[in-house]
């Protein structure tokens, strides 16, 4: 199989995760803000992508069992099940009146998180075993680039959309793109025996959870992504909002995203991959957070200062920051957990990483709309700012001390 054709696979797939994730998590808070909303009960809405936070108790079974349509590779049939499952909830969700019927669009949301989150759990094992150590840097460039081109289709291009397409044909649309996002899975793909040697026993056995976390510098490492990933989503949690507050449309607020922020979300991932993989894993990622970090500061003088810092130009630079550091970051974290996952449990091992950080990032997220409403935007942006700080610096020690030890690569 061509590398070419691995990255467009995986561009494809990961797109599919972010499209409806991103409008759930970037249009639909302003969407509630506009219809008068707290910050708070829009806080709360984050609880609805739990099903990432908890991927990994169903993980093992979707690493054990063929789903029909596979064609010898067990994950694209899980793929192709969970694909179609979430493109059919999107065309019922769109049928129902977001006024008039919230709890079922809620409940609507609730449900496509867990069909992309059991797809993610078979694009990521699929990823593991078709990247070589070699590939894996791009690799996940390539995947963070995807999921946040979706998430920014979602959540920036269908909100300059909406005004003209409305509820009904903004989920149609979302459906139709994520039914197109399979058309690769057709190509035959290795069989299970033509990837890398696993164990059988080992695949179909129960997953001892405990054999994951006791692996030496296990539950050190799981920390070291809280600390990495959560005080920035707290930090960014109430972004949008601000904007809202500010006094931005929604069309003003889906071009910044789709225009500026998709621009240099593309980038900034495939930068991050591209270097982690020519740089290291660990300069990268501590060189890329430090400026992620920096990045969070240009949204306290639109928020305390106002003035031009309230005007669109500024609002591209902030976004634009953001999206490209953090981007960058992401990949080579992401290529740091991938590295820590064996073939034989490749779904189990990755996903209980990542569940870790959706866990910690979804209960900051949650928690950033508390601090907005008590602190305001201004202290909440600075408060963030700190504890993302302090998250870093400790990150930085314990990753340079590993690195002294046994060297850049796990």
């Amino acid at each position: 199989m061509s590398r070419l054709y691995k990255y467009a696979l995986l561009s494809a797939l990961y797109f599919a995760q972010g499209l409806p994730f991103g409008f759930f998590v970037q249009a639909l808070p302003v969407l509630l803000r506009e219809q008068g909303l707290s910050l708070s009960a829009i806080g709360g809405t984050y609880f609805l992508a739990l099903p990432w936070a908890l991927k990994f108790l169903w993980a093992p079974f979707v690493d054990a069992h063929h789903v029909p349509g596979g064609r010898g590779h067990r994950y694209r049939g899980w793929i192709l099940a969970m694909q179609l499952c979430a493109a059919l909830l999107m065309v019922a969700c769109g049928q129902l009146d977001p006024q008039r019927h919230l709890p079922a669009v809620l409940a609507c949301v609730l449900l496509t998180n867990l069909f992309a989150a059991t797809q993610d759990i078979a694009t990521d094992a699929l990823c593991v075993r078709l990247l070589n150590h070699e590939e894996r840097g791009v690799g996940n460039g390539i995947q963070v680039a995807g999921y946040r081109v979706g998430m920014i289709t979602g959540g920036g291009a269908i909100l300059i959309a909406y005004p003209t397409i409305g509820w009904r044909w903004s989920f149609l649309l979302m459906a139709g793109l994520l039914a197109l996002s399979t058309t690769l899975l057709w190509r035959d793909l290795p069989a299970d025996d033509e990837t890398p040697a696993v164990d059988e026993k080992e695949r179909t056995q129960a997953f001892d959870w405990w054999r994951f976390i006791r692996r030496e510098g296990m539950p050190h490492w799981l920390l070291l992504l809280v600390l990495f990933k959560a005080p920035d989503a707290f930090a960014t949690g109430m972004v949008r909002p601000l904007m809202v507050d500010v006094g931005f449309s929604l069309d003003d607020i889906g071009w910044l995203m789709g225009g500026f922020g998709f621009v240099t979300a593309l980038l900034g991932a495939l930068f991050g991959g591209w270097l982690a993989g020519r740089w290291g894993r660990v300069p990268t990622v501590l060189s890329m957070g430090a400026l992620q970090v920096l990045a969070l500061c240009s949204y306290i003088p639109p928020a305390w200062l106002g003035g031009a810092f309230v005007e669109a130009p500024y609002f591209a630079f902030a976004l634009s920051v953001d999206h490209f550091f953090g981007g960058a970051a992401t990949a080579a974290v992401f290529t740091m957990m991938m590295d820590r996952a064996a073939p034989a449990t490749a779904g189990s091992d990755y996903t209980i990483q990542a569940s870790v950080v959706v866990l910690a990032t979804g209960t900051f997220s949650a928690a950033a709309g508390v601090s907005a409403d008590v602190l305001g935007h201004t202290g909440h942006i600075v408060l963030g700012t700190a504890v993302s700080t302090l998250g870093l610096l400790y990150v930085a020690h314990s990753l340079r001390q590993q690195k002294d030890r046994q060297g850049d690569r796990p």
